[in-house]
């Protein structure tokens, strides 16, 4: 799955495991968990999500794919239901491995007082070992953040976020994960924003015959950057949990 790296440390085991090698050319995925914190964020005004998507990989490194969450109404102006689209290339050269590709944020219902919400975006990543780092490039107005932009004419067209994360094997099925991501809003000042806030994590896992059960502490640089659908911080520090399988 190469939506994002979720808060819940299971998702960021199991993202590209449908490009490893010898990969089967069909992967699904599945997901409960506690919240669905996106870049630190939660999506559900910190209530539990439903999650899951598929992908195809062909030999050559090109990839495509599906995923989708539930998330809370009042964040995305009457939509209940995030999909992402998303396609690119993936491919090993010596201990390096490269990811390019695009995708599509879309919340079916959105606009239904304000205006419709999504996003594209560009990335482009690497990841040597047990570390990756991934770069995503906003094509269109980050989010919501477009209505704003329309009212001033500064587009958010731009915004960048920038991954790095570092998984590590600690036997026995059990792994761990340390992330921070920075997000860079383009004309965030003049768009009523700060220019960047950071998220972390820290989490750690447990396979236990395919079920991967997780926990992870997530928390953001700037807990009210954002805020939930009743104007409370979205960024607040939570422990998270969740169970997710591959298939």
């Amino acid at each position: 799955m190469f939506r994002h790296l979720m808060s819940c440390l299971a998702v960021s085991l199991t993202c590209g495991s449908a490009l490893a090698a010898d990969p089967a050319p069909f992967t699904g995925n599945a997901m409960l968990a506690s919240d669905y914190k996106f870049r630190g964020f939660t999506q559900t005004r910190y209530k539990p999500a439903l999650q899951g998507g598929f992908d195809f990989a062909h030999s050559s490194g090109f990839y495509v794919g599906n995923w989708n969450s539930n998330v809370e109404q009042s964040l995305f102006d009457g939509a209940s239901l995030e999909m992402d689209v998303y396609g690119g290339f993936k491919k090993a050269m010596g201990a390096i491995t490269y990811d390019v590709g695009v995708i599509h944020y879309a919340y079916p219902g959105s606009g239904l007082t304000i205006t419709k919400i999504d996003n594209t975006e560009a990335y482009v990543g690497a990841s040597v070992g047990p570390v990756s780092a991934k770069l995503y490039y906003a094509l269109t107005g980050y989010f919501d953040t477009k209505t704003l932009a329309a009212r001033n004419g500064l587009s958010t067209d731009g915004t960048t976020y920038l991954d790095v994360t570092a998984t590590v094997d600690l036997g026995s099925g059990w792994s761990g994960t340390a992330h921070a991501g920075v997000l860079s809003m383009k004309n965030a000042a003049s768009n009523g924003y700060a220019s960047s806030v950071t998220d972390y994590k820290l989490g750690i896992s447990r396979d236990i015959s395919g079920w991967v059960l997780g926990a992870a502490y997530v928390t953001t640089s700037r807990k009210d950057y954002f805020l939930t659908g009743d104007l409370k911080p979205a960024g607040d520090p939570r422990l998270l949990a969740s169970v997710s399988k591959t298939f």
